[in-house]
């Protein structure tokens, strides 16, 4: 009944929704699905009918990590729900986590222009938002005191101005956020890979990003560290930055940010148009650190067989967008499922039996 009941919303948004949705830009489209999602969110009967119409839970797809209990491996990426008011309804559309932001220290309108465009033919998009949210401070105020049933980690970012192309104050507008989510939220990301922030990705070379790991480190932050990856970077680049992680105790590598766009200054791609590099990415990092980080890929994530490569390549966790947008909200769950119907074919009793076993 379930199943069928996954199919009909698929097919409802494909044939229905998908099309009128795309009718109108996507960035108001975006702002509307944010607005209606926090409407959902602030009702319990709204969670209830959201939850049966959406979510697809199964115990074979629970595990701990790094200390956190995660109830499916299926995340929503930073990017989407960029001033955290969305965790209460994600949890209800079956999300085993969330990740907001990314947070900047100052609150930022991010880039001009248009920012945000389809590209159906190849089931992708162009992102260029350039880090726009309301600031460390102000999510932290609404973040504080909220309890929600998924984990949930903050993706922190250095504020996109051009203040922040000077080292050591870049640096700063990291340490701040980092210090002002240091007890909000399970875990904490260094997104050092945005590609459509003023002043490029800096903190991706070895000397620079040592120095804001090492910074990091001394606010003593208890709970897990992941660095957000490029997944343009060479394996040079990789390896400094796994050794560097390993100095200064971060535990994970998220795999991977968006492609950066060669043929404009800022601007990056997402879904389909990912997904080979931070495949390579992901293969790559796992091979190199075998267990010793916790992996999350990200990239091109349109189905259950998608999430499941990716686990099979190394990753505990994935996370998505792209395939919500192209696909609907029913996506989650149909992932879920298909997992558990992909784990029983190859003898597994439990999701994290699969990792790197691609």
């Amino acid at each position: 009944m379930a199943n069928l009941q996954q199919k009909t919303n698929a097919l409802l948004y494909s044939r229905i929704a998908k099309p009128l949705f795309f009718l109108f830009d996507p960035e108001l489209m975006h702002r509307i699905f944010v607005r209606t999602g926090v409407f959902l969110g602030n009702y319990q009967m709204l969670k209830g009918i959201t939850r049966v119409l959406f979510s697809y839970q199964d115990k074979m797809l629970e595990q701990e990590l790094l200390g956190i209990r995660f109830r499916n491996p299926v995340g929503l990426s930073a990017g989407f729900d960029k001033d955290a008011e969305l965790i209460s309804i994600m949890e209800d559309v079956g999300f085993g986590f969330s990740e907001v932001g990314s947070v900047t220290a100052l609150a930022c309108k991010g880039n001009s222009g248009k920012r945000l465009k389809r590209v159906p033919d190849k089931k992708g998009i162009w992102v260029n938002f350039g880090l726009n949210n309301a600031g460390a401070d102000e999510i932290h105020k609404r973040l504080r005191n909220n309890r929600y049933g998924i984990p949930f980690g903050v993706s922190i970012a250095r504020t996109n101005c051009r203040e922040t192309a000077d080292e050591e104050t870049a640096v700063k507008d990291y340490v701040y956020s980092a210090r002002k989510f240091r007890e909000v939220g399970d875990f904490l990301v260094l997104n050092i890979s945005c590609p459509n922030a003023y002043g490029g990705q800096p903190f991706s070379q070895g000397r620079r990003f040592e120095k804001l790991a090492r910074e990091i480190s001394k606010l003593k932050i208890k709970k897990p560290l992941f660095v957000k990856l490029s997944p343009d970077l060479t394996k040079r680049e990789i390896d400094k930055i796994i050794l560097l992680s390993k100095k200064y105790g971060l535990k994970g590598f998220i795999c991977t940010n968006l492609t950066k766009d060669k043929t404009k200054k800022s601007g990056g791609y997402s879904g389909k148009m990912l997904e080979k590099k931070s495949d390579e990415v992901l293969r790559y990092v796992y091979q190199k650190t075998k267990g010793k980080f916790v992996l999350i890929g990200v990239g091109g994530i349109f189905s259950a067989e998608d999430a499941y490569r990716k686990i099979k390549l190394g990753a505990n966790m994935v996370e998505l967008i792209t395939g919500m947008i192209y696909k609907g909200p029913g996506l989650i769950g149909e992932i879920n499922r298909g997992l558990c119907e992909l784990l029983k074919k190859d003898g597994y009793k439990n999701i994290g039996e699969a990792v790197g076993k691609g």
